[in-house]
């Protein structure tokens, strides 16, 4: 049987290996502790559930939606965007419901990139900007996230030509998976260079609701000339435990958004009308759910942090996401590290390796798995001691 060309370049996607590693140790009978995916471990608030469950009950939300959504829906995110950034919103325009906010990521490729065209790619980034710009046939180029520029991609160092050609340009603050934040000068930044060169702004912006410490993450969109340029991309996944409901949106520019509908109104049915309704609750909705889940993870992020310098191992500690992101002893490759790890303590972390070239050298830790088992996991490092690397390793 011959396959897409496309399908042979594909890799094997990150979490499905790294969940089907986890299910192999437990059809073993090892007591598994997974730090790996950033899955929200606490349910979806009862009042959004009680919305859905009446939604259920209605007839006409049986049947096929619209690919563009709700009207009602969209006017939700759009009272949601002011209120929560001050960005003013034209739902009818500038507003897309999303099955999740990754099949809008998947599918925004096609609306820039035509075969032989160049992406702005962050390494390490979110695997699926690669991928979907590899599904459209374009190419990337790698914009390195550095530890000494605060993981913020310095678009000074993008050759010019390189620049002018490119279709779009990626960027994901709160950052997946290093946890870094951008604050407006950088934002104000990227505006500018997408003016000069001409290139598209996709913004993913999934964890500006977790931040701690008092930290307010912003919108790409708040920075003046930004809706001229940008889309981003939001999801209520980690703002308020619905990652298996599936429901999402991308804002901003007008045209990029019509023709991001243009592309899913081909490829999709839409929401199903039941979860637009939850999600409506969600956003109009008490908030204060928002900060309970965050003091929860700020707990779990504070004994993850103390675990890992425990351990000796070099942490930033990340004032938004899901995410821990340390820095492995010279010598450890992450995939080593990480395989040793499971073997000798049974724990799961993300190689850094798996987000690019750049985040070799380091692992990824996700703060959503229950309080017991986050101890269990924090007392099995607290009794190790990570051992010299691996002959040719270093």
């Amino acid at each position: 049987m011959r396959f897409a060309r496309r399908i042979e370049q594909l890799p094997p996607y990150l979490f499905v290996e790294i969940s089907r590693k986890i299910a192999q140790k437990r059809a073993e009978g090892v007591d598994v502790v997974t730090f790996a995916i950033g899955d929200p471990d606490m349910p979806t608030p009862s009042h959004i559930l009680d919305r859905l469950h009446r939604a259920s009950q209605d007839p006409p939300n049986h049947r096929y939606p619209e690919s563009d959504g709700l009207p009602e829906l969209r006017r939700a995110v759009a009272r949601w965007y002011d209120s929560r950034f001050g960005v003013s919103l034209d739902p009818d325009t500038e507003v897309l419901p999303l099955i999740g906010a990754k099949e809008g990521i998947g599918h925004a490729a096609l609306c820039y990139i035509d075969p032989g065209d160049i992406a702005l790619v962050p390494d390490p980034g979110y695997p699926v900007y690669s991928v979907g710009t590899m599904f459209a046939g374009g190419e990337c180029h790698w914009m390195p996230l550095l530890e000494e520029n605060d993981w913020l991609p310095d678009l000074d160092a993008i050759p010019a030509d390189v620049a002018d050609k490119a279709k779009a340009i990626w960027i994901n603050y709160p950052n997946n998976p290093t946890g870094a934040v951008a604050e407006e000068a950088f934002f104000e930044k990227v505006v500018e260079f997408s003016k000069r060169h001409e290139v598209p702004v996709l913004h993913d912006a999934p964890y500006t609701e977790v931040a701690f410490d008092g930290y307010r993450p912003s919108s790409f969109l708040e920075v003046p000339g930004a809706k001229d340029v940008a889309i981003e991309f939001h999801s209520l996944s980690k703002s308020y435990n619905m990652t298996g409901w599936r429901i999402g949106m991308a804002v901003g520019n007008a045209e990029m958004i019509n023709a991001l509908m243009r592309v899913k109104s081909n490829l999709d049915s839409g929401i199903p009308q039941a979860i637009q309704y939850a999600a409506i609750e969600a956003l109009d909705g008490p908030q204060d759910c928002i900060d309970e889940h965050n003091a929860v993870y700020q707990s779990r992020r504070d004994r993850v942090v103390a675990a890992l310098r425990e351990l000796g191992l070099e942490v930033v500690v990340p004032r938004a996401s899901l995410y821990v992101w340390a820095k492995l002893p010279p010598g450890w490759k992450s995939g080593a590290f990480c395989a040793m790890l499971i073997e000798e303590q049974a724990i799961v972390v993300t190689p850094g390796a798996g987000y690019g070239r750049y985040g070799e050298g380091y692992i990824r830790l996700s703060l959503t798995l229950p309080d017991a088992q986050l101890e269990k996991g924090i007392q099995r490092l607290s009794s190790w001691r990570i051992p010299e690397p691996p002959a040719g390793e270093a």
